[in-house]
């Protein structure tokens, strides 16, 4: 195709492209030439910082030639063989994974990406525990195939109801700033405000019959819909109504793994084993596509004599696997983990800055690398500054102001995301932080002092 040229990108794109989650008449993608590092840039040379790590899953950057050399000369060897067949890539990821995963996650299942690694942990947890009913948060995203789906609680479940997965129950978030149970004392103690959630949770499964709940599926540190940070003693109570009602826990760690929050895996940081744990993303830098679900021993043991009636074609895909293998190298080798973890402090740092400085910052958190802005009109209210599942003229506005000034950002309802690859320096936060500095003055202009 020596005739085709940059500008023909853009308009055979939308000619011939479906788009995902847009209505086709109003999609207006960037037609993107190359990246590199931190930034992106567009064909006609402007250059983006991105402040979402495309989509929350570039963790080492754009560009390592590390992993692409280890994804060319895995094509050059062997670009594919059966799922039922044992490769070099399959033997050398099985042992890394297990070396970084908690506890006794030590056996692999190995997807395309998050939804499915989704799908099949529920198929797990189901086949082992003889048991039906998944328990999962309103405010979680676990996936768009039919199980992932009905699996999530936010609203993009809602257009494809009522053929979705059955025997899903959800319970509610606990979520501080905008708390069912604490709206009128806000002051309460962490550590009892984790007991109510914990609580609720118990009585839910009171309702359904535990001898009916194959499982609980939580994110661990909940993604798009607001970066919502277990409060203390949260996740270890979860473990600990599973154990005591004998509910296996699944931890999906598509976004929250891989370095993002500043460990390995963000279960790490409240020191608890899930049963299964779900990852993608960050497994490969999205430099191929992979996903992949851990699982304890007991639960791979039950299926020594009995088949696992599922599978997918393109299961261990060894050039997938050799861009894993690349990737957690070179999070070892450059000690990402650790530099997230510090680079989180900055994060940090700078969130605080900005909500002391903006009336329409209602509040802000993060957990290493993985941060929200809370944007509101009144921050006695709390009243959005976009209502729940929907935008707001201010909210196109701020987006539109950063990705004028070169910065690429999700918004997401009444918050901006701040989720960069994990090899942003110091400067290059400021950098971007000085256009969201900027941009919320549209959000200031329509918060009531």
């Amino acid at each position: 195709m020596d005739d085709f040229s940059d500008e023909d990108i853009l308009p055979l794109s939308l000619k011939h492209t479906f788009w995902t989650w847009s209505a086709q008449a109003q999609v207006s993608p960037i037609p993107v030439k190359r990246a590199q590092g931190v930034y992106f840039w567009d064909i006609h040379g402007k250059r983006y910082l991105d402040f979402n790590s495309m989509t929350m899953c570039v963790n080492i950057g754009h560009g390592d030639q590390r992993v692409i050399e280890a994804i060319i000369r895995q094509a050059q060897e062997l670009p594919y063989v059966a799922p039922s067949m044992a490769s070099k890539p399959r033997a050398l990821l099985g042992k890394l994974l297990a070396e970084i995963t908690p506890g006794n996650l030590n056996r692999f299942l190995f997807t395309l990406g998050g939804a499915d690694a989704n799908e099949n942990a529920i198929k797990l947890a189901r086949a082992f525990s003889g048991k039906h009913k998944i328990l999962a948060r309103y405010r979680s995203y676990h996936g768009a195939t039919a199980g992932a789906m009905a699996a999530t609680g936010d609203p993009r479940r809602l257009a494809w109801e009522p053929n979705l997965m059955s025997g899903v129950v959800h319970f509610l978030d606990p979520y501080r700033y905008r708390s069912t149970f604490h709206r009128t004392n806000p002051d309460i103690s962490e550590e009892d405000f984790s007991i109510d959630y914990l609580n609720h949770v118990e009585e839910i499964i009171q309702y359904e019959g535990a001898h009916t709940i194959a499982a609980i599926l939580v994110e661990t540190v909940t993604g798009t819909n607001g970066i919502i940070i277990p409060p203390v003693g949260y996740l270890q109570g979860l473990r600990q109504l599973c154990d005591r009602y004998d509910i296996l826990l699944i931890a999906d760690e598509v976004m929250s793994g891989f370095g993002r929050t500043g460990k390995w895996f963000a279960v790490q940081h409240w020191d608890v084993v899930p049963d299964l744990m779900t990852m993608a993303k960050g497994l490969t830098s999205a430099y191929a596509p992979l996903g992949a679900v851990a699982m304890r021993e007991e639960i791979s043991d039950f299926f020594a004599e009995r088949t696992f009636q599922s599978g997918l074609t393109y299961t261990a895909h060894p050039i997938s696997l050799a861009a894993a293998i690349a990737t957690i190298q070179v999070m070892q080798a450059d000690r990402l983990v650790e530099y997230a973890a510090e680079m989180g402090k900055i994060l940090h740092r700078l969130l605080i800055d900005l909500g002391e400085k903006h009336p329409s910052v209602g509040e802000t958190r993060s957990i290493g690398l993985f941060g929200a802005i809370e944007l509101v009109r009144n921050r006695n209210t709390r009243q959005p500054l976009a209502p729940f599942n929907a935008t707001s003229s201010e909210m196109i506005a701020i987006r539109q102001y950063l990705l004028d000034h070169g910065l690429f950002i999700y918004a997401h309802w009444n918050t901006l995301l701040i989720i960069p690859p994990l090899i942003i320096t110091e400067e290059q936060l400021e950098e971007g932080f000085a256009l969201i500095d900027q941009a919320l003055e549209i959000a200031d202009s329509a918060a009531e002092r």
